[in-house]
């Protein structure tokens, strides 16, 4: 082993000097980049077309290279155009000069509004950075710039790449490029001053052409004219002469006074501060010759008003407060609570000592104690509401969340119906808040699984928001909470009907609280039904209904009257007192059960029809019109039957998953069809009672007529008659039928076990009513505040008519449609909704100030006001807006008037210097001379220029090809920046 080793260490180091270096392999990995993104050679697009840098579409991808271990990113910008034909253009374009040298000397697209600094400081429509990946990186030494410098140059030779490319260098906020663009024969440097303080000497035009031609060393004399484009831009920030319209709302008018309850269903909508900030002022000359325009720092022809072109831009406040985002979103925070509202109210007053605790305390063993009052008196309600009133008793004013007139005022808006004196107008006010119940806005609770904007859950919505906004928080949240389940209890125990709920079973379509509210009506609607059918049986002793009866009802009863009737009619007597409150009970008074014994019940109705025709008919509701029983040709009259047990979507989970885990086999299956057959066997056995004799098939040809098939025949004699027989579904062995036609007895509905015990359900739901925490509450409430937002926002819009927030609002509406349907949404997914909202009313609010600053409602001529009001909503859709006429146009007398009012203001020591007469106004606005003369004072100094200065020269040497050159500046306070574009052509 040793001997073999020992020739391995006598091997020395060999460098290769032929392996690539980190500087190659960064070149390499430049143009291997270029490569991949074909930009290679001469791609000629077409002639920009003036705008097209800020309406068009600018797109950009990227890559990541490094250099040794510092990792850069390359990232291609460019404008989406249409693809040139480039057939039969291959000779041309060998000579001719990159697109970025052509597009230099288009003054179409200068100075625009919305692009990358880049192209509005060399007017570029395509171009390659390469920047440090990192945004804490930098590239600050002058020698690591260089060589950046040279692989840029170096990639670009060997690729023939003709897209210019650059190199930010220094820190990323002083956005500081160099770069370089390389064509046959020619060859762009792109260089760039930055500096804090503009020097005294270069603060003018004068002072720039200076610069220009000393940098461009054009060798010929005189000099080729120099193209200029000069713009200044003006800022006004002072709105004083402008009070900003939003008032905020009047918390005193929402309890009582003229205004009322009615306060309460309405949300806030607004800004509390002027969403516009700034207005900026841009006056452009887009075409002047050096020679013809004077600007040193001694005089300036550069007079705002004469400018030919007038743009403006507005600054928009950063996330300026809006009344209803604050609204939603601190009722949005509720969710996030943990507290319960016991936790919340606190327990301190159910635990006072002495007499008055012990009647909620002891309310169960009252109930059983001997005494002379009423039952009814001795329920355990109103066991809870005496110790409630006198829990209030003892609780201080000062202690209750919120106070005795706010609680009243909206439990009368929720309540209309508890109003003695007219209830009805009550009512009918409040309606009309709310949009027709055809109208699109009014189904919005389809999408949304909230509920209908005139319902009592949506008005609760709305309540708790105010409540949480305004008075006392998530204490007066809990405490309006508490009383809105008692008097869902109180109106449960005396047979009150809840307002604002469609009658019927729960829509599926809503909220669950809504579900759960529209249930207890339900409970409510079978209870008073049947406390009534016990006062008309006391007073009419009515035992039964005979056939007799049952027949001249059916003469003018349709099946619509069905509900009418089993309540009414058809069940009536001591059938009523035979309904208890517990599903195990069972009929079993004495009179009835020797009635049982007559209609030989007792014997098990074993037998046959024949056995069953003896029995008396009972609980027919009326005949049917064609229909005759298969047996004995009796009529066939229609049973009175039970309605449907309505559900919640909870408990229609709870039975799915019930049934799911019965399972697949045999027994599994038999369980669950017999648990799904309760209607069915209720309903057979009312047609049983209605109909004595009567067999399967009667009963299939009355309840699903389409398992009984009917055919014609012959019989012996001849004849064609009809034959039926049942199908064959009903024939399949052990169908589920045929087993529950045999275990039917002929029981009447009304001494039938309750398919919906509303005792019972009523109880689940106000327990569960009484559990919920605030935050469950808020989550179950948030679809209809949401809802509500929106509807307000639809309201606000249509006064404004602004066609990109119509479009906003639909997108908000996609959105919440998709995420509120979920059971339990995500907390960011709700964010993004509220931030949509709020986004849309800071937009109807900017577009309130700007009609109120530009007075659009006080124009006289239709066609003025028409022009402002789409200048206005273009403002607010468009990054900026041309002024036509500029200066001497409408809307630029109205900016021209903003900043004189705003210098008076400005120059004035006090407000009575500030106020100046009409007549010295109108000579401000006179004449051009005297306007030229009063300039100073009409603009405050701008706030920015920017000057290009554009002009053709041969370079370096006189005889070499005339090319494009071009210098861009911009000067403000704290900056100043020369972007320079010099061109070499061949020596």
């Amino acid at each position: 082993m040793a001997a073999d080793s020992e020739p391995e260490s006598e091997v020395f180091e060999i460098t290769d000097f032929t392996t690539a270096s980190e500087w190659e392999r960064f070149i390499s990995k430049v143009e291997e980049v270029l490569n991949d993104w074909k930009l290679i050679g001469n791609s000629l697009g077409k002639p920009l077309e003036k705008g097209i840098f800020t309406s068009g579409t600018w797109e950009e991808k990227s890559d990541e290279i490094f250099f040794a271990d510092f990792k850069f990113s390359v990232t291609h910008h460019y404008l989406v155009q249409e693809s040139t034909d480039k057939e039969g253009k291959d000779e041309l374009l060998e000579d001719v000069i990159p697109q970025s040298m052509q597009d230099l000397l288009c003054m179409n697209n200068d100075f625009p509004p919305r692009a990358h600094c880049l192209v509005r400081w060399y007017g570029l429509r395509e171009f390659v950075v390469i920047a440090p990946a990192a945004h804490s990186d930098a590239v600050l030494s002058e020698s690591k710039c260089n060589l950046l410098l040279s692989s840029v140059s170096i990639a670009l030779g060997n690729t023939g790449c003709q897209v210019p490319l650059f190199v930010q260098i220094h820190h990323k906020w002083r956005r500081m490029y160099v770069g370089e663009c390389q064509g046959p024969g020619v060859r762009t440097d792109f260089e760039m001053v930055h500096l804090r303080k503009v020097p005294n000497q270069y603060t003018h035009l004068s002072g720039l052409l200076d610069i220009f031609k000393s940098k461009i060393g054009c060798p010929l004399t005189p000099l080729p004219p120099v193209s200029i484009a000069i713009r200044f831009t003006y800022v006004l920030q002072d709105w004083q002469q402008y009070f900003w319209p939003q008032q905020p709302p009047d918390i005193d008018a929402l309890v009582g006074g003229e205004v009322g309850g009615l306060e309460f269903g309405k949300l806030p909508f607004g800004a509390c501060e002027d969403p516009i900030s700034e207005l900026h002022l841009a006056t452009t000359w887009p075409h002047l010759t050096e020679g013809i325009i004077v600007d040193n720092d001694v005089y300036s022809d550069l007079d705002p008003i004469q400018a030919p072109h007038w743009s403006v831009r507005v600054r928009k406040a950063e996330n300026p407060q809006c009344l209803l985002g604050d609204f939603v979103t601190e009722f949005f925070k509720i969710c996030r609570r943990k507290e319960s509202t016991d936790e919340i109210l606190g327990r301190s007053a159910f635990e006072e000592e002495g007499k008055e605790t012990a009647d909620i305390t002891h309310a169960l063993s009252k109930l059983t104690e001997p005494a002379s009052v009423p039952i009814h008196k001795l329920s355990v309600s109103n066991m809870v509401h005496t110790a409630k009133k006198k829990i209030r008793k003892h609780r201080g004013v000062e202690e209750s969340p919120l106070n005795n007139d706010v609680l009243n005022t909206i439990l009368l808006f929720l309540f209309p119906d508890a109003v003695s004196e007219k209830p009805l107008d009550v009512t009918t006010s409040t309606d009309n808040n709310y949009p027709p119940s055809e109208s699109e806005d009014y189904n919005l609770y389809n999408q949304f699984k909230s509920a209908p904007s005139d319902s009592l859950t949506y008005k609760l919505a709305l309540c708790l928001c105010m409540i949480n906004f305004y008075h006392g928080g998530l204490k007066g949240v809990a405490h309006l909470w508490q009383e809105f389940v008692l008097e869902m209890r109180f109106r449960w125990e005396n047979n009150f009907l809840i307002p604002g709920l469609a009658s019927g079973p729960p829509d599926l379509r809503c909220c669950l609280l809504h579900q759960k509210l529209q249930m207890l009506n339900c409970c409510i609607e079978r209870k008073k039904a049947r406390d009534e059918g016990k006062k008309s049986s006391a007073s009419d002793n009515v035992t039964n209904i005979y056939p007799g009866d049952a027949g001249k009802a059916g003469d003018h009863l349709g099946p619509d009257d069905l509900k009418e009737t089993d309540k009414d009619k058809g069940e009536v007597g001591k059938s009523w007192d035979s309904w208890s409150d517990s599903e195990e009970e069972f009929f079993e008074c004495l009179s009835d059960t020797e009635e049982l014994k007559g209609n030989g019940q007792e014997s098990g109705k074993k037998g046959g029809p024949k056995e069953m025709a003896n029995l008396r008919p009972e609980g027919r509701l009326y005949q049917h019109g064609k229909l005759t029983l298969l047996h004995n040709g009796e009529p066939l009259y229609i049973p009175v039957t039970q309605e449907p047990a309505p559900m919640t979507e909870d408990l229609l989970e709870e039975q799915s998953e019930v049934l799911a885990k019965l399972g697949t086999s045999a027994e599994g299956a038999h369980l669950r069809a017999r648990m799904q057959s309760a209607c069915l066997l209720s309903d057979m056995e009312s047609f049983k009672a209605a109909n004595p004799g009567c067999s399967l098939e009667d009963f299939v040809r009355w309840y699903s007529p389409r398992d009984y098939v009917e055919e014609e025949v012959i019989d012996e004699k001849g004849n064609v008659v009809l034959k039926g027989e049942l199908s064959a579904r009903m024939k399949i062995p052990s169908n589920m039928w045929v087993e529950a036609w045999e275990t039917a007895k002929p029981v009447p509905a009304r001494r039938q076990r309750r398919l919906f015990d509303d005792t019972r359900e009523a109880e689940k739901v106000l327990h569960y009513l009484a559990i919920q925490k605030p935050a469950d509450l808020a989550r179950h409430l948030l679809p209809s505040v949401i809802h509500a937002a929106v509807l307000k926002v639809k309201e606000e819009e249509s006064l404004e008519n602004i066609s990109s927030v119509k479009k906003i609002i639909k997108q908000i509406i996609s959105h919440s449609s998709k995420v509120l349907h979920f059971p339990n949404p995500e907390d960011k997914k709700l964010e993004e909704i509220i931030h949509q909202i709020t986004n849309v009313e800071a937009l109807i609010a900017r577009a309130r100030s700007l009609k109120a600053k530009f007075g659009t409602e006080k124009c006289e001529q239709e066609e003025e006001k028409e022009d402002l009001e789409r200048f206005v909503s273009c403002l607010l859709e468009q990054p900026e807006v041309l002024v036509t006429g500029a200066g001497r146009g409408h809307a630029g007398r109205i900016i021209h008037k903003l900043f004189v009012n705003a210098q008076r203001l400005t120059e004035s020591s006090d407000e009575a210097a500030a106020m100046t007469p009409p007549e010295e106004e109108s000579k401000r606005m006179g004449s051009p001379e005297e306007r030229r003369q009063n300039s100073v004072s009409d603009f405050p100094p701008p706030a920015g220029r920017e000057f290009i200065l554009r002009t053709t020269v041969p370079r370096p040497a006189p005889y070499s090809k005339a090319l494009p050159q071009r210098m861009y500046s911009v000067l403000t306070k704290e900056d100043f920046r020369l972007a320079v574009k010099i061109i070499d052509g061949d020596v």
